[in-house]
């Protein structure tokens, strides 16, 4: 995967909202369509595969505001986890025993996760 920290450094706000084909509540930002185009789409898909759990058993904190995490391990596999602050428990973690993506990354959701929610780059926000 050809990505850097600095490819994202330029993205503040957006200009184009994308909506998730799988989860109809999610729309995302130009910066997160770029990380698909370089390859993270998956990264995409897995943040959407949660949203219904995090909508059922997420609790109102969650529903609002969502932290993720993609946080390397050992050079080949990552941690994906997702919760309502810094200093919260998280509500989901997901080991991934392989990614060839380069660096750890924080995402923010924000919205209402009943009716519509933004994934963005913190720079986007």
């Amino acid at each position: 995967m050809e990505l850097t920290q600095a490819d994202l450094n330029g993205f503040y706000g957006t200009a184009n909202w994308y909506r998730h084909p799988l989860c109809k509540t999610l729309i995302y930002t130009d910066g997160v369509q770029f990380l698909g185009e370089k390859g993270a789409y998956w990264l995409i898909d897995a943040i959407a595969s949660y949203q219904r759990e995090i909508a059922r058993r997420g609790g109102d904190m969650l529903r609002n505001f969502q932290l993720w995490e993609l946080m390397l391990t050992d050079g080949k596999g990552a941690k994906l986890t997702c919760r309502a602050d810094t200093d919260v428990k998280p509500f989901i973690t997901q080991e991934i025993p392989y990614t060839d993506f380069p660096f750890s990354i924080k995402l923010y959701v924000e919205g209402d996760v009943q009716t519509q929610i933004c994934l963005m780059l913190p720079s986007e926000r």
